[in-house]
């Protein structure tokens, strides 16, 4: 399938996964590495960054840096059409790091931080006194045991590990 706009080509993946193992890495020393001039390198990272392909600067910090230690899930559950009003309300609270809609019993499920179970607390209220939510279910984040990732996706893309045919 040929690479369209929100979709990565062979060279763009290698150049990700470039840096991705080195984020510090200037253009010309990706060119070098990747074996691309310096302009297809430049533009390919414009298109990427313009194009929303590459996730914005901020989704490297971890919560815990900057005092939030507790990390939980919250389902929720919303009145009949009104996702988009609870969404962007949801938006606007500072804890809230992810809302993404589901099928199913739930209706979203909003990843968010605390600063310790207090905090929580005083969040969940907030997210239940929001026009539009019915309930909510809370889960603690207990432990990562593999952190977002998409270099084994890259990889594949880059044509460093494709399956095999047969």
């Amino acid at each position: 399938m040929p690479p369209g706009p929100d979709r990565l080509d062979a060279t763009d993946a290698r150049l990700v996964q470039a840096l991705t193992e080195d984020p510090r890495a200037t253009v010309m020393a990706l060119s070098q590495r990747l074996g691309l001039a310096r302009n297809t390198v430049q533009s390919r990272l414009a298109r990427l960054e313009s194009g929303g392909l590459l996730a914005p600067f901020e989704a490297r910090v971890r919560p815990e840096a900057l005092g939030y230690r507790l990390g939980a899930y919250m389902t929720v559950q919303v009145v009949q059409r009104s996702l988009e009003e609870v969404a962007s309300a949801l938006a606007a609270l500072p804890e809230v790091l992810e809302v993404t809609a589901l099928s199913g019993a739930a209706d979203l499920l909003v990843r968010v931080v605390a600063v310790d179970a207090d905090d929580l607390w005083r969040l969940t209220e907030q997210v239940l006194a929001v026009r539009g939510v019915e309930r909510t279910d809370t889960a603690l984040a207990l432990r990562r045991y593999v952190d977002h990732r998409v270099a084994p996706l890259l990889e594949r893309a880059a044509g460093a590990d494709t399956p095999a045919t047969g």
